[in-house]
């Protein structure tokens, strides 16, 4: 297995790393991704849930410039590799990774 590093990212992947360490634990809802990259603009909309007794707020790797990315990130980059073009209803995100994507497909 090759890893991969968040700066060897593209922009779009970085912003949508950024974006789920900055929410840990909630849902991106409703973007759209084209080649294979994600369209964050306009911005998708953001449920943030509210661990009671509990880390709230943003991943400490938010403020790295580059780190080794987990497992659950390259696979959801795979998975938009596959995807190409398409929308995301959904990512749940739990410890700032993707834990569960929703896609909507209509039978051919």
């Amino acid at each position: 297995m090759i890893q991969q590093f968040k700066g060897g990212q593209s922009r779009p992947r970085m912003k949508l790393i950024e974006l789920m360490q900055s929410i840990n634990f909630g849902r991106i809802m409703g973007f759209k991704v084209l080649g294979g990259e994600p369209v964050l603009n306009p911005r998708p909309t953001i449920v943030r849930a509210h661990k009671l007794k509990g880390e709230n707020g943003p991943r400490p790797e938010l403020s790295a410039a580059d780190f080794l990315l987990k497992q659950e990130i390259v696979e959801l980059f795979n998975f938009l590799d596959d995807l190409q073009e398409g929308e995301i209803d959904l990512i749940e995100i739990k410890h700032g990774l993707p834990f569960l994507i929703e896609v909507t497909e209509v039978p051919a």
